[in-house]
């Protein structure tokens, strides 16, 4: 079935068809666009959340060392990869349909609007026959109709016995020429009813058809297109969830990964302060009456005692409490003072002794609460710290300073090493041009070797006994290795100075070498492999006549 045959006379239907099937796919690209600014607008508010709950700064940098903090932060940066993969839906989306649709349909236009023109147009030109046809048939009936008259007229004078022979003969001769032309006529309309008959032939079984047939081809290929975009939406989509998977498992790996008693254990060590606890406070028996105070005063503060309430808000610093004066023993030979005078005035007694020995301390207690700023040096030397984070702040600048002191040193023999082949072999580079960076390498390491000293004494002023002894030998025994590492890998250089080929090849071009370190061979020449090529693309060959040096890898084959 096809609508050539079946929907020969359905004109207006197809057209009105193809024209609401064009106005689908145009809503279908709409809803599209939607679908692509909704994704882009929720990659945006994605993005957005992820950035404003990221962790910033470094205090909670430091935070993030702790396994829930962390895992948070994955999580934030799965959900940002996640905003990525909705923002690649949206643009595949755009070009993959939106835009692919887009010139498509215009295709369709302009094909479904060629199509209907043709078929206006052999619509118009079967008319316009139809036109002639009518044209021809009335002119013949007119003419048939005049002739008959004629006719009627010439039997009707012949008839009459008054007419004259020239009036019969006129009107058969007018009679004669009526039906000739009427003949005439006949034809032409007989000739044009042929004429339009082919045409309505032409035009219902073959011109229309084929039209319509091409209309229906079009329609058909706009579905298949149409349902293509429509797997597409799902397609798209589908090839991302392998990576949109990959973020939700990162998320719940990242809750997996969550080690409470590794965050408990991790907040201890950064927050243990070392101290002791407070001792036990003693009993102060007023009954055996006060001693007096004489060798306390302003310029004698009193003892400090830590506070007993760790958790307030402001934890900078103790506020000093005191205790009362302790009771003075009886001396030996004097009689106690009597119990009746004691009950009859205590307030008294304890006024007295107030305003004789806390009361003059008023200024140096104002004195002591003042926080004291941190000054430089105590700052350099962690002081300021309770007693487990200096150490382990000291620690940590102790390693850190040994690392650079590793690398200054390996810096030191490189450019010893270098400068001795140099020396060796002048045409490779001048030994005097490495004297700036030795010198330097050279106090570098004396300063870094200072300031290791410095530190591990503070070390061991804080560690103390054998704890600091056990860090410092482990620092010295890194050092020491360190040295020996050296001093064995000086050893290895020297042996090493006496090399061997490692391999054979062939030079493929010429090479003229005019810089600092290389040579020059000839195309053909048989070379000596010194040193393979590192990843620079030079590499260390020498030659027959003893002259060694670098030379572009790629102008040689090495030979197997």
């Amino acid at each position: 079935m096809d609508w050539g045959t079946d929907l020969w006379d359905q004109y207006d239907v197809i057209d009105k068809h193809t024209q609401s099937g064009l106005d689908l796919v145009d809503r279908y690209i709409k809803f599209v666009k939607e679908r692509t600014e909704i994704e882009q607008s929720y990659a945006k508010q994605l993005r957005s959340l992820t950035k404003k709950y990221a962790k910033r700064g470094s205090k909670e940098e430091q935070e993030c060392k702790f396994s829930n903090h962390a895992s948070f932060q994955e999580i934030l940066y799965e959900l940002n990869d996640y905003a990525g993969q909705r923002e690649l839906i949206a643009e595949n989306m755009m070009t993959g349909i939106c835009v692919e649709l887009t010139k498509y349909i215009q295709d369709l236009k302009l094909e479904r609007k060629t199509h209907l023109s043709d078929a206006k147009k052999a619509q118009q030109t079967l008319e316009g026959s139809f036109k002639s046809l009518e044209s021809t048939k009335k002119r013949f009936a007119k003419e048939w109709a005049e002739a008959d008259k004629a006719t009627q007229q010439a039997e009707k004078t012949e008839s009459d016995v008054n007419a004259t022979r020239l009036e019969v003969d006129k009107a058969k001769q007018h009679a004669h020429a009526r039906t000739h032309t009427a003949e005439e006529c006949r034809n032409d309309y007989a000739a044009q009813l042929q004429k339009y008959n082919k045409e309505q032939n032409f035009f219902y079984y073959s011109e229309i058809p084929q039209i319509f047939n091409k209309l229906q081809d079009m329609d058909e290929r706009r579905i298949r297109r149409l349902a293509e975009g429509y797997c597409q939406f799902s397609d798209i989509e589908k090839k991302v969830l392998p990576i949109i998977s990959k973020c939700l498992e990162g998320i719940s790996t990242a809750g997996v990964k969550i080690q409470e008693k590794q965050d408990s254990i991790l907040f201890i060590e950064q927050h243990k302060s070392g101290f002791e606890r407070p001792a036990d406070v003693d009993f102060e028996d007023y009954t055996q009456g006060i001693k007096p105070a004489t060798s306390d005063s302003s310029l004698n503060p009193p003892k400090v005692r830590v506070k007993l309430w760790p958790f307030s808000k402001k934890n900078k610093f103790a506020a000093p409490s005191f205790s009362p004066p302790s009771p003075s023993p009886v001396p030996p030979g004097s009689r106690p003072l009597p119990l009746s005078r004691l009950q009859r005035s205590p307030l008294s007694l304890c006024l007295r002794e107030f305003n004789r020995t806390v009361k003059p301390r008023i200024s140096t207690l104002k004195i002591l609460r003042r926080p004291r700023p941190v000054s430089d040096a105590a700052t350099e030397d962690f002081s300021h710290l309770p007693p487990e984070q200096r150490k382990k702040r000291l620690q940590a600048k102790i390693d850190e300073i040994s690392k650079e002191l590793q690398k200054t040193q390996d810096q030191s023999d490189a450019l010893e090493k270098m400068k001795g082949v140099y020396e060796r072999n002048p045409q490779m580079g001048d030994p005097s041009s490495l004297e700036p960076q030795i010198t330097e390498t050279t106090q570098n390491i004396g300063r870094l070797r200072g300031e290791l000293a410095k530190y591990e004494s503070w070390l061991s002023e804080a560690v103390g006994g054998e704890e600091s002894a056990n860090a410092i030998n482990n620092n010295t025994h890194v050092v020491a290795a360190n040295q020996s590492h050296n001093i064995y890998t000086e050893f290895e250089d020297e042996f090493d100075d006496v090399e061997s080929p490692i391999g054979q090849c062939t030079a493929l071009y010429t090479f003229e070498g005019n810089s600092e370190g290389t040579i020059s061979v000839t195309e053909g020449e048989m070379l000596s492999i010194m040193e393979e090529d590192k990843g620079d693309g030079w590499m260390r060959v020498l030659r027959a006549s003893g002259e060694e040096g670098y030379i572009p890898s790629s102008y040689v084959k090495t030979s197997p």
